[in-house]
């Protein structure tokens, strides 16, 4: 009988929705606190753990982006990167696309070279400690302007060969995908691939907005499709990738409870759903922990587990070659553990 847990720890896997300031845990929080010479309200690090029960998006942001603050040099960002590939390097992923949020350092008058440029070596780090590839996607923050996110896609032009994407992130409701419609074409002549974040809080109608105005090559999340059968077809159609977070709806109350989760639903619709973890130190697990976690609640079997696994190599941002080589490790780890 297979042992689902180990099975799922050494499967090959790729994680394509991971928000790097999203995986700093509060005791390197603090460390950075001390290092910086800052200081945050929050006396220990069982209180900063407390403090992440959060009833939507909003409530988690405004926590997320009090943690960024400790992220100040080159180093840091380094370490940040360095402590989120070591996670996962136990996890079995082989290959990660991380997000960052230039933004929430630059307004704070972090050097926009400072944040990639540590990030970047820490990237570099891990591929040579880990064998772990990774890509960098510039998220712009949907709750400013889009001559803000110009700004900062004028500022990332030296480092546009080492940058993957452009995604869409932070508040969803009342910033719709078309308010930033310039700057992602602009993007996109540039030779940059496109994501967004649609339909967690949003409607449907954002996912559409994603699609026809800033044609992306992947949905960040995309749960509230499945609200519209029609969404769903052309989805399905169309091979769109969805990297769906579990253990972040369940925190964000997207889902009320994981046994509800709609992960298998979207295999079944014929949707190309990944599994990813989103912020894993504010969401309670990394990717590993997610698979495990909607694997059990929902009941998910060993062709479900490897479909997952298998859309994640599909819809990175990979050379055909490189993902025909991670899809036949992957099938030659199942062949040997089934």
């Amino acid at each position: 009988m297979i042992d689902l847990d180990s099975f799922i720890t050494g499967l090959p896997k790729a994680e394509l929705h991971l928000h790097i300031e999203g995986s700093l845990e509060p005791e390197l929080m603090f460390e950075l606190a001390r290092r910086n010479g800052i200081e945050i309200p929050y006396a220990s690090v069982e209180e900063v753990r407390a403090a992440y029960a959060f009833s939507n998006l909003q409530d988690f942001l405004d926590i997320y982006y009090a943690g960024a603050d400790v992220l100040r040099t080159q180093q840091d960002f380094r370490d940040l990167a360095a402590a989120y590939f070591d996670r996962v390097a136990a996890d079995g992923v082989v290959h990660a696309e991380i997000m960052f949020d230039p933004q929430t350092h630059t307004d704070r008058g972090i050097p926009f070279a400072d944040v990639i440029e540590g990030l970047l070596s820490g990237m570099a780090g891990a591929e040579a400690r880990h064998g772990i590839t990774s890509k960098l996607i510039l998220s712009f923050l949907r709750h400013l302007s889009e001559e803000a996110a110009f700004e900062t896609l004028e500022m990332a032009e030296p480092w546009l060969d080492r940058i993957a994407a452009v995604g869409l992130d932070s508040s969803e409701v009342g910033h719709p995908p078309v308010k930033f419609a310039q700057v992602f074409e602009a993007a996109r002549a540039k030779g940059l691939k496109i994501t967004a974040h649609a339909g967690e809080e949003g409607p449907p109608e954002y996912v559409y907005q994603a699609l026809d105005l800033l044609h992306v090559d992947r949905i960040d999340h995309g749960n509230r499709s499945l609200e519209d059968p029609v969404l769903v077809d052309r989805l399905a159609d169309m091979g769109m990738t969805l990297t769906v977070c579990p253990l972040s709806n369940l925190k964000l109350c997207v889902v009320g409870d994981l046994a509800d989760h709609p992960i298998d639903r979207m295999l079944a619709l014929g949707l190309r759903a990944t599994v990813n973890s989103d912020d894993p130190a504010y969401f309670g697990g990394y990717i590993g922990d997610n698979f495990r976690a909607v694997a059990e609640a929902r009941g998910l079997d060993i062709e479900e587990i490897v479909t997952l696994a298998r859309n994640s190599f599909t819809g990175s941002f990979l050379s055909s070659e490189a993902i025909a080589a991670h899809l036949a490790k992957l099938d030659a780890y199942v062949e040997a553990h089934t």
